[in-house]
């Protein structure tokens, strides 16, 4: 299926390793213009390399930049002023104990995660609403619906960004812009792997694995950790033209972790 992203310009924040890598790549291979972003030079370098293993005419540029920072956005806005398609990507998380996070992590997770996606949108959305066309996704986590007590002030956090993107999406009426969130569940990424040999510590990485689906996500149906290039098909064909029905939505890419019927 043609997606009809051909010579789109998609940021996708955090995209130099991990998912936001497997989206900009997704991105790449549908003939999309891609930025690649990450917080240094080496690692920005690094991923394109990687994406032009497999796609040797990917249209692609760097942008070192940490969009955790007012900054960082400032720097990204003034290198890269008008985009059709963002992708608020960036997060980070760590399991820890709800009663030894102080207020600085709160508040750091609350930046990083939440304000990110907040200064750019702020800038980008306004750009696409004045021309009446353009995306924006939100890839946030299945803990935004079904938090846990070892990922508090991240489960906030994904929370958050599923209210500001309905709440974006309501400024869009009478428009082809659409405001979207994406909702992973756990997926293999070297940070997840490390989350759970955090969290399950054992010497088997595949026995560790199990006992964090069995004991931390029961309810997935997956019963395996998401492939991240299945997340970014996801997110590829959300900010699509063919998904152009799709707007302040909430879309699961969770494998079935959470409980909800509607």
């Amino acid at each position: 299926m043609d997606l009809m992203l051909k010579d789109k310009r998609v940021l996708v924040t955090a995209s130099s390793g991990g998912i936001g890598q497997e989206i900009a790549r997704t991105f790449a291979a549908e003939g999309a213009e891609v930025i690649v972003n990450g917080r240094s030079q080496e690692s920005v370098d690094s991923a394109i390399q990687s994406i032009r293993q497999s796609l040797p005419d990917a249209k692609l540029s760097g942008l070192v930049a940490d969009n955790g920072t007012k900054e960082g956005c400032d720097k990204t806005i003034a290198e890269y002023p008008d985009v059709d398609v963002l992708v608020n990507n960036l997060g980070i998380y760590e399991a820890a104990d709800f009663f030894e996070i102080s207020d600085e992590e709160w508040e750091r997770f609350y930046e990083v995660n939440v304000l990110s996606g907040v200064r750019l949108s702020r800038h980008y959305l306004k750009k696409m609403l004045d021309r009446g066309t353009g995306r924006v996704i939100f890839v946030s986590s299945e803990s935004g619906m079904n938090p846990t007590p070892e990922m508090a002030h991240y489960g906030m956090t994904k929370t958050a960004q599923l209210a500001i993107s309905r709440s974006l999406a309501e400024l869009t009426k009478g428009t082809a812009v659409t405001v979207n969130s994406v909702l992973p569940g756990p997926t293999r990424t070297d940070s997840v792997e490390a989350l759970i040999q955090n969290v399950i510590p054992e010497s088997d990485p595949e026995v560790a694995e199990k006992r964090f689906l069995a004991e931390n996500r029961p309810s997935t149906l997956l019963q395996r950790l998401i492939k991240p290039e299945e997340i970014a098909s996801v997110v590829a064909f959300t900010a699509s033209e063919r998904a152009a029905a799709i707007n302040g939505a909430t879309v699961r890419a969770d494998g079935g972790v959470v409980r909800l019927v509607f």
